[in-house]
C-alpha cells in the first residue's frame, strides 16, 4: 500500500485557512486600533471581500480534497474525515489531472456514486519541477492501470 496524495493536505485544508483567515483579523484589528477605519470606512471593503473570495476559493479548490489516497494494487484506499472507503481501480470511469492550479490535483470520476459521492479529488504527491505542465507521474500511472481494469471488467 503505497501513499499517492501529497503530505500537504493537512496544511491546505488545515492550517491555511487559519493564516488567511487569522491574517485578515490582524489587518481589521491592527486598523481598528489605529484609528484608519474611524477616518475611512471604505477601509473595511478590502478585508471583506478577500474573506469572501478566500472562502469561495477554497470551498471549490481545498476543502473538497480527500485526506488520504493509498494505491493498493487493483483498487485504491480513500480517507477522508475519519471515514475510508475502498474502490476498485475498474470502477473507476475518467482520471483526469489539473497541471496548471496549485496544489496539483488529480480527479476520478466513478462509475457508481461510493460514500464520497461520484466523485474523488486529491492532490497527488509530484516531484519537483520547475515545468508547471509537466504531467504527474501518479495521475499517468493511475490512467495507464484504470484503463486495463476496465478492459479486464468487458
Amino acid at each position: 500500500m503505497t501513499k499517492i496524495s501529497s503530505r500537504q493536505t493537512f496544511f491546505l485544508k488545515k492550517v491555511l485557512p487559519v493564516l488567511w483567515y487569522g491574517a485578515l483579523c490582524a489587518f481589521v484589528g491592527i486598523a481598528l486600533a489605529s484609528g484608519a477605519i474611524g477616518k475611512d470606512p471604505i477601509f473595511f471593503a478590502a478585508p471583506a471581500l478577500m474573506a469572501v473570495v478566500g472562502f469561495f476559493v477554497m470551498r471549490k479548490m481545498i476543502w473538497g480534497l480527500m485526506d488520504e489516497v493509498y494505491d493498493c494494487g487493483d483498487s485504491l484506499l480513500v480517507r477522508n474525515r475519519g471515514e475510508q472507503e475502498s474502490i476498485p481501480l475498474a470502477s473507476i470511469m475518467n482520471v483526469s489531472a489539473s497541471t496548471a492550479t496549485n496544489p496539483p490535483r488529480i480527479t476520478l470520476r466513478l462509475a457508481k456514486p461510493g460514500k464520497f459521492g461520484n466523485e474523488i479529488v486529491f492532490t497527488p504527491t509530484a516531484p519537483f519541477t520547475f515545468n508547471p505542465f509537466a504531467k504527474n507521474p501518479v495521475a499517468e500511472d493511475l490512467m495507464v492501470r484504470v484503463d486495463e481494469a476496465r478492459s479486464k471488467r468487458r
